[in-house]
């Protein structure tokens, strides 16, 4: 090893410590505070002598923190009335079923991009209403590209895309090209809502499983347009019902208390930081600073079309797959967590989240370097 190289890595050393770094997908990292003011919350919440984890859900108290929860969200988003926000239980997944039970009768049609396994099991269910229009996929791609071209037909009930893929690392960039689509646009959000500056007043309905960007895991935030609601045949079950939901304020039945409050203390945080915007700024260095790392170490390689690569969730490989277990020790021992690529797509993925500080990425990219030089 040549002394500049030596010089490199014992730099690298000096600077790794015990610290955690997490890059988990999900449930992820959230911001510290958020996590101090929990912990004192299970204990004693706003000096009550009761753990939030125990007080009434119709009490005075916790009707503040969903009232509070809700009006980040739209205020976050800049929405009007025409828009209400909703907490409901489960995470996306339940939401594959519940956006076409609400808006598709069986003989209608729904239009939907097939980007990926979450793409597809949305699909999936929405084939139980009524008809599924797949109007483009990047199947053929192994969805390492977004497909650039779609038709949607006009008698389209709605247009369904996932602006974010977790397990392959791709993302739509331009979510402008889906606004004149012409129908009610529906959009799955669950991994990067709130992390860009984008017009959510252009959604009909949004929803985000809250573990990632808004919160802990047991929630689902949902965003929807009243104007698209009540125009299907079918008799809708009541709890699956969102205009029940938003009558009672996302109070319809015992909500996840403490995951909703989570929600509200980390969209307090995101709203101190400097909104979206300011949250977007941050991402784009996060992004810019591991792309550029991982495009100029010849040792690894990104499989993802670079015009398609996500903000949030990074995937690339080794080139020599024999060192895949000596790179994920060496994360592991130097405190990063959650490297491991997902069982369907391999090699490596790092989640980029709204609450993972720069410095971890930045700890990364020198374990990256101090890989790269090690190995000569």
């Amino acid at each position: 090893m040549s002394n500049k190289k030596e010089i490199e890595v014992s730099a690298f050393i000096r600077r790794a410590g015990t610290v955690i770094h997490n890059f988990n997908a999900g449930p992820s990292i959230l911001p510290k505070e958020v996590f101090e003011e929990a912990s004192r919350a299970i204990l004693d919440f706003k000096n009550t002598g009761l753990s939030i984890l125990e007080i009434g859900h119709r009490t005075s108290l916790f009707q503040e923190v969903m009232d509070e929860a809700r009006s980040l969200a739209k205020e976050l988003m800049n929405l009007n009335e025409d828009h209400e926000v909703l907490f409901l239980h489960g995470g996306a997944t339940t939401q594959f079923m519940q956006v076409p039970m609400n808006l598709l009768d069986e003989n209608e049609i729904a239009a939907y991009t097939d980007t990926g396994v979450w793409a597809s099991k949305a699909m999936k269910e929405a084939k139980l209403f009524g008809h599924v229009d797949i109007v483009c996929s990047g199947k053929d791609s192994g969805y390492r590209a977004l497909p650039k071209n779609f038709n949607v037909t006009p008698t389209s009930k709605y247009l369904h895309i996932t602006t974010n893929n977790t397990i392959y690392g791709t993302q739509w960039q331009d979510l402008s090209v889906f606004y004149n689509a012409g129908v009610s646009l529906v959009a799955d959000m669950s991994s990067d809502i709130l992390s860009r500056d984008i017009d959510f007043s252009k959604f009909d309905l949004i929803y985000a499983g809250a573990q990632k960007n808004v919160g802990a895991a047991g929630v689902n935030l949902v965003v929807v347009n009243k104007k698209i609601l009540g125009k299907i045949r079918r008799v809708i079950p009541t709890i699956m019902d969102y205009r029940n939901h938003i009558e009672a304020g996302s109070l319809l039945n015992t909500p996840p208390v403490f995951a909703v409050y989570v929600c509200m203390l980390t969209l307090r945080w995101l709203k101190k930081q400097g909104g979206v915007p300011a949250m977007e700024s941050v991402n784009n260095a996060k992004a810019k600073l591991f792309y550029d790392t991982l495009d100029n170490l010849p040792i690894f390689k990104g499989p993802v079309a670079k015009e398609d690569r996500s903000r949030m969730n990074a995937v690339f490989m080794i080139e020599d797959a024999g060192l895949e277990k000596e790179f994920l020790d060496l994360c592991k021992n130097e405190g990063m967590i959650g490297v491991k690529g997902h069982r369907l797509s391999g090699g490596f993925r790092v989640s980029m989240y709204n609450a993972l500080p720069l410095e971890s990425v930045n700890a990364l990219t020198d374990l990256m370097k101090y890989f790269a030089n090690k190995l000569g």
